[in-house]
């Protein structure tokens, strides 16, 4: 089968090549699944040059989130038959034309999403539920502001606190990819953070800021969110695109009467199981029924993994590039 793998560390995707590698054979409990889809996550691109936390051994094939058909049965392996449509997720193995996973860590494709949609989904809204739901306890009428709104991550976030009810000021810097995220999940309101966000947060928000802010972002948006964070509201840590990872005075959280809060989902349901599958069962029962829908950017593919990644790297992407490596 072919498959993208990382051969070496390096920066600009320079160990990663597409190779011919041996077909997967499921063992016991597990399903071998033939990959129609798997979208392009920024853990994936730091995997690449060893810089995310989780750091596997050489040579790997990344992908989180893929989306496919049952190709084979391990051992043992009860309630999937050959050719179900399935949706799934790893830490690995996504881009390639099979992968392996755990018979329980698959769940039906629903059917309103295309395999595109379904490789877009799981990691990105599984994040955004943990955040809002899990860690900031996302009440109906309240005031989120996320920002990169219209990444991966950003969007679903979008998406999910509309559905729960929230009020939404979408952030970006970047007038064309708020009129996109307009078109399709209508927020309450769009900031541009360009040149700054504070004073345009402040008079949405009546002046008393936002309860709620949701940052993958980092670096100089984190700084001036804290500037405009509602008395009792919860700021949530999920990733440092910007490069620098800020800090913060201990005082400003005690005398703004704030919360900054860490958000790993996926570690969220290593230490928490119980939580972490119900954490799943919602956010695809939200999918089911046409709830919340995932935006996907581009299918490309495999063979022109390097064009994905760059999309994702240059910030191009609104919503999820996605790889095809049944194309």
């Amino acid at each position: 089968m072919r498959a993208l793998v990382v051969e070496t560390l390096a920066p600009d995707f320079a160990g990663c090549a597409v190779r011919e590698v041996p077909t997967l054979t499921p063992g016991p409990g597990e399903v071998l699944v033939r990959v129609k889809a798997a979208s392009v996550n920024f853990p994936d691109l730091l995997m690449t040059r060893g810089e995310y936390q989780f750091k596997p051994p050489l040579p790997f094939t990344p992908g989180l989130d893929l989306a496919g058909e049952v190709a084979a049965l391990g051992e043992g392996v009860e309630g999937w038959n050959l050719g179900d449509a399935v949706v799934g997720g790893a830490r690995l193995g996504g881009f390639a034309q099979h992968a392996v996973l755990a018979a329980d860590a698959l769940k039906p494709k629903p059917a309103r999403l295309s395999f595109g949609e379904a490789a877009a989904y799981g990691a990105a809204y599984l994040t955004a539920y943990v955040a809002l739901v899990r860690r900031a306890r996302l009440e109906p009428g309240e005031w989120v502001l996320v920002h990169g709104a219209a990444g991966g991550v950003g969007l679903a976030a979008v998406d999910l606190a509309k559905a729960l009810g929230a009020r939404v000021i979408a952030a970006s810097a970047s007038d064309a990819k708020l009129k996109v995220i307009q078109d399709l999940y209508a927020p309450d309101a769009v900031v541009n953070v360009t040149g700054g966000f504070r004073e345009q947060v402040k008079a949405i928000t009546g002046g008393r800021g936002t309860d709620v802010i949701y940052d993958p972002v980092g670096g100089d948006v984190f700084d001036e969110s804290v500037r405009c964070i509602a008395f009792d509201g919860r700021l949530l840590v999920i990733g440092f695109t910007a490069g620098r990872i800020p800090t913060i005075s201990a005082n400003m959280p005690l005398i703004k009467g704030f919360s900054v809060m860490g958000v790993r989902a996926g570690e969220y349901g290593r230490q928490f199981p119980e939580k972490g599958r119900e954490n799943a069962e919602v956010v695809w029962r939200m999918a089911d029924a046409g709830t919340i829908r995932p935006h996907v950017h581009a299918e490309l593919p495999l063979e022109r993994w390097r064009e994905a990644f760059d999309l994702l790297a240059g910030r191009q992407v609104i919503g999820k590039a996605v790889i095809r490596p049944d194309l």
